[in-house]
């Protein structure tokens, strides 16, 4: 999968300064932002952000040594991912850690990418990303969600122009970025009304030690954390202004 003109080469072919290339990043992060605020949209979009979920538990539990089972994605949104290994210790902390923060994390490493106009590497990554997740997926649907992002994701690869593949990759990003953010608060709302009582952060309170409340709090901090950071690699161009 690559860009139709060479990644150094995107702005130059469509004569875009920094100042344009600000506009759209700007632009492509209001798209992004309605997507995660408005209903409709965010319930289908959302199958994303649980698909890097569970591939953020999947990989620290590979490279915290456990044995990977398998994952389960499911229409409501909600996914689970099985390891074996130690009940407890520093490896199934971190396991556990992993989902919420996974797509604020993997939105930052494309903002930098983006920022060094490597847009070719984003779609690279989240193609290998999908595939992974599809070999470990475990049930219909998650093979069904993964397909479908997968399908969006190539077809955009290798039909679309580069002004297209460029404004999807920003979009993408913002979408990684903004969309981790609302799960926690989501989480937040769900343990107020007395659901929820076996989430990540309940799970992480029984492995340390810590309360829940703690732990969702850590996870605001890493989520808007790469926001901001993310954030301001994307909206560079804009900030310097023309040279």
């Amino acid at each position: 999968m690559q860009l139709a003109v060479e990644d150094s080469e995107l702005w130059r072919a469509f004569d875009l300064d920094a100042t344009t290339t600000g506009t759209i990043a700007l632009a492509t992060g209001v798209v992004a932002l309605l997507v995660v605020l408005l209903r409709m949209p965010w319930r289908l979009a959302r199958n994303v952000m649980t698909i890097v979920h569970e591939a953020g538990h999947a990989l620290v539990a590979v490279l915290a040594g456990r044995r990977l089972q398998g994952i389960t994605l499911h229409s409501d949104t909600s996914g689970v991912t099985v390891s074996r290994g130690k009940p407890e210790g520093p490896g199934m902390v971190l396991t556990t850690l992993a989902g919420y923060p996974a797509p604020a994390v993997l939105g930052l490493g494309f903002a930098a990418l983006v920022s060094g106009e490597n847009l070719s590497a984003v779609l690279v990554i989240a193609a290998l990303l999908l595939l992974g997740v599809l070999v470990m997926v475990r049930n219909a649907y998650g093979v069904f969600a993964v397909l479908v992002s997968a399908a969006v994701l190539g077809g955009i690869g290798f039909f679309a122009g580069p002004g297209v593949q460029a404004a999807f990759v920003y979009v993408m990003t913002w979408f990684l970025l903004l969309g981790s953010v609302r799960p926690v608060f989501e989480l937040h709302a769900k343990r107020r009304r007395g659901a929820a009582r076996d989430s990540d952060a309940d799970q992480l309170a029984r492995l340390t030690g810590l309360p829940a409340t703690i732990w969702l709090l850590v996870l605001v901090v890493l989520t808007v954390t790469c926001l901001v950071v993310g954030g301001m690699l994307l909206v560079e161009p804009a900030v310097a202004g023309p040279l």
